[in-house]
C-alpha cells in the first residue's frame, strides 16, 4: 500500500515520517536506520563542536546508506553562531536542511539558489505563513503537547495542524504527541502530509546516545508525567519531570529570569541526565507521547509496526 504525499515526494523517501533534530542524540546512528527504514533521519548540527565533526558526521552517513537525508539547525537555542556549519552542509550538497528556533530568514536565503529542500518547524499559524514566504518547502507544526521546545501559545495539534494546513499553500508536516500508526493517520485526517517524530526515536536501540535511564524514564512515564518548563522566560519546553525539573520550576517561581535558570537548563544539563541518566543533576526532553511507549524496538521494527497499523486503519475506512 503506498503512502505517497507531497512530502515523500519533496523529500524523495518512502514514508512521509521524519525523525526530529533532537539535540545530542541525533547522530549518524539514528539518522541512518531512520533513513534506511524509509523515513528521514537527521543529524543535529549544533550540537557538534566544530565544522569538521558536522562533516564527519555527514560522510559516516553516506557511507551508511544511498537514501536522502537531513541537517538540522536549532537556532534557537544554543545562541552560537551557525554560518560555519551551515556552510559545511551547503557545501557537502545535504539533500534536506531543517530549522527549529529562531529566525528562519539567514538560513532560507543561503539555500534560495541551491537544491537542498528547506524545512522550518513552526508553531503558530503566523509563524507558518512567514515561511512559506521566506521560501520554505514545507513547514513542520508542533502543537502542545510535543517535547522540547514549544510555542508560547498553548494549542494542541489537533487544533493547530488544520488551522496551518488551511493558512498555507506548502506541504504541512504534524509533530507533537506523534508516536504510532494512529497518530500518522490522525495527522493526515487533520490535513498533514506527513509527520516528525522525536521522543518515540529517541525509545529505539538505534539511539545509541541515550541512556538506559532516559530510554527506562520514556517507557515508565505516562503522559501526565512531563512538565513545560522555561515558560516564565518566554521559550517553554516539555520535559520529563524529575527531581531537576522540580527545581526549575521553584526558580520559576521566585526568580523568572534567564541568568538564573541558565545553569539549569543549559546543554550541559541536558546532558548530564541524556547521557549519565542522573536526574539530580539533569534533565531530559520528552513530549506527552511518552503516554504511548512501551519499548524499545529497532527503528525497522518501529516502521513496521506503524505502517501496519497504518494499513489497518485505512482499510477499515475505505
Amino acid at each position: 500500500m503506498a503512502f505517497q504525499t507531497r512530502v515523500t515526494e519533496l523529500l524523495g523517501i518512502k514514508f512521509p515520517i521524519i525523525q526530529g533534530g533532537l539535540a545530542y542524540l541525533a547522530y549518524a546512528d539514528l539518522c541512518v536506520a531512520v533513513s534506511n527504514a524509509g523515513g528521514l533521519g537527521q543529524v543535529t548540527a549544533m550540537s557538534l563542536k566544530t565544522p569538521e565533526q558536522l562533516r564527519e558526521e555527514i560522510h559516516k552517513v553516506r557511507k551508511l546508506t544511498d537514501k536522502p537525508f537531513g541537517v538540522n539547525f536549532a537556532i534557537g537555542q544554543t545562541g552560537r553562531p551557525y554560518e560555519h556549519m551551515l556552510q559545511v552542509a551547503i557545501d557537502e550538497e545535504v539533500p534536506v536542511i531543517s530549522m527549529t528556533g529562531g529566525n528562519p530568514a539567514p538560513i532560507l536565503d543561503k539555500l534560495a539558489n541551491t537544491s537542498i529542500k528547506k524545512l522550518v518547524l513552526v508553531a503558530a499559524k503566523r509563524q507558518a505563513q512567514k515561511a512559506e514566504q521566506l521560501g520554505a518547502d514545507a513547514v513542520m507544526v508542533v502543537g502542545h503537547e510535543g517535547g522540547g521546545h514549544l510555542g508560547r501559545d498553548d494549542v494542541g495539534s489537533i487544533v493547530l495542524i488544520p488551522q496551518v494546513v488551511d493558512a498555507v499553500s506548502i506541504p504541512v508536516i504534524a509533530s507533537g504527541g506523534i508516536a504510532d500508526g494512529r497518530g500518522w493517520m490522525a495527522a493526515h485526517a487533520l490535513g498533514a502530509e506527513g509527520i516528525e517524530m522525536g521522543t518515540r526515536f529517541i525509545a529505539t536501540k538505534e539511539c545509541v546516545h541515550a541512556s538506559v535511564a532516559y530510554q527506562n524514564a520514556l517507557i515508565n512515564s505516562g503522559e501526565m508525567d512531563t512538565v513545560v518548563i522555561k515558560k516564565s522566560i518566554g521559550a517553554p519546553a516539555r520535559a520529563i519531570k524529575n527531581s531537576w525539573t522540580d527545581t526549575i520550576l521553584s526558580i520559576e517561581q521566585v526568580n523568572p529570569t534567564y541568568d538564573a535558570l541558565k545553569d539549569y537548563v543549559s546543554g550541559e544539563a541536558n546532558k548530564q541526565f541524556i547521557y549519565e541518566g542522573d536526574e539530580h543533576k539533569g534533565f531530559g526532553w520528552a513530549g506527552q507521547s511518552v503516554g504511548l511507549i512501551e519499548d524499545i524496538p529497532t527503528v525497522q521494527e518501529l516502521f513496521n509496526r506503524m505502517e501496519m497499523q497504518a494499513m489497518d486503519i485505512r482499510n477499515k475506512w475505505k
